[in-house]
């Protein structure tokens, strides 16, 4: 997940001119690629500092009976493979961050017109964070085209060892390129978007509940601090980008097991859609599996937006001297 939307998330900031109908198209183009060549800072370092426990996420959630626990995943994957083992999929990890925050940037300002006109308020009209987050749940639509094809390239090579050791597949070259020519000659192009549906399914509420959430915790420090939502400091702002990741995956997390079971489990030639793998691991491994992993999903959603947050921060104070100026 993101934090693109932080860039224009308030209408009454400097930022929030370049969101009228005649200056959207250019200002945010302007700002987003201001922002691309600086946002990967904090991207990389949300992405390094939580890649291990990312991997031990998709394991456990593709191979639930296999680990005891999320240390017990780290443990043994280090044993197996060695520390390359926890940071397999961390180029397409880059990749899906910065793809996911550019689209995201570019649809967001769009999306708050698009909940001004339905709400039939003026373009300049201030939302409340409840429509703020309706407009981060329409961006994640957009999103979701570019985040489904890397994820999936992820996801195959975090659970390749064990669908190796499993014989559910032959051995092959674990890189990047290798699995993208491999989907390109068994799958074709379509084979990138398995689990698009359920991607969807996942972002849509989930950056509800993270745009809801993130939004009302920073209304509740500016209302205690007595101050504006810019001006509650860095300390608020990472623990509101905590608050709301957490809320985030306290509520789709189901939906992103049955994505990770799609994605890597095609590798087998099988395609099975949202419905059918839901109701197969709840039948077959109970409830409980659907949650497997998401220990170690809330342990790296902290640190991992906190990371993500302080780029953004350095980021936006660059870009707010350059508008003064």
């Amino acid at each position: 997940m993101s934090l693109a939307f932080l860039q224009v998330s308030e209408p009454e900031s400097s930022l929030c001119a370049m969101h009228n109908s005649s200056v959207n198209n250019f200002g945010g183009i302007f700002l987003f690629l201001f922002c691309f060549l600086l946002m990967p800072s904090g991207g990389a370092a949300c992405v390094f500092s939580g890649q291990p426990l990312d991997t031990a996420k998709v394991k456990m959630q593709t191979f639930p009976r296999l680990y005891r626990g999320f240390i017990h995943c780290i443990v043994s994957t280090y044993n197996q493979v060695g520390v390359r083992g926890l940071y397999q999929g961390t180029t397409p990890a880059l990749m899906a961050n910065i793809a996911e925050n550019s689209v995201l940037f570019m649809s967001y300002g769009f999306c708050q017109q698009v909940i001004r006109f339905a709400a039939g308020l003026h373009q300049e009209a201030v939302l409340s964070d409840m429509q703020k987050a309706c407009a981060g749940s329409v961006a994640s639509i957009f999103s979701s085209l570019v985040l489904c094809p890397t994820e999936l390239v992820k996801c195959r090579l975090q659970a390749m060892y064990e669908m190796e050791a499993s014989g559910r597949i032959a051995k092959s070259h674990n890189s990047v390129w290798s699995v993208v020519k491999s989907i390109m000659r068994n799958e074709g192009l379509q084979g990138f978007f398995q689990g698009l549906t359920t991607t969807i399914a996942r972002e849509v509420p989930g950056y509800f509940c993270f745009f809801g959430a993130y939004e009302l915790s920073r209304t509740a420090f500016a209302d205690y601090m007595k101050c504006g939502k810019d001006d509650i400091g860095v300390a608020p702002i990472v623990f509101s980008g905590g608050f709301g990741g957490a809320c985030l995956w306290l509520v789709v997390y189901p939906m992103d097991c049955v994505k990770s079971r799609i994605q890597v489990m095609s590798m087998t030639g099988k395609q099975a859609g949202f419905f059918k793998t839901f109701m197969t691991i709840a039948r077959t491994e109970g409830v409980r599996a659907l949650y497997s992993g998401l220990t170690p999903t809330m342990v790296r959603t902290f640190p991992a937006n906190g990371a993500l947050f302080l780029g953004y921060e350095a980021s936006r104070k660059l870009m707010m001297k350059q508008f003064d100026s």
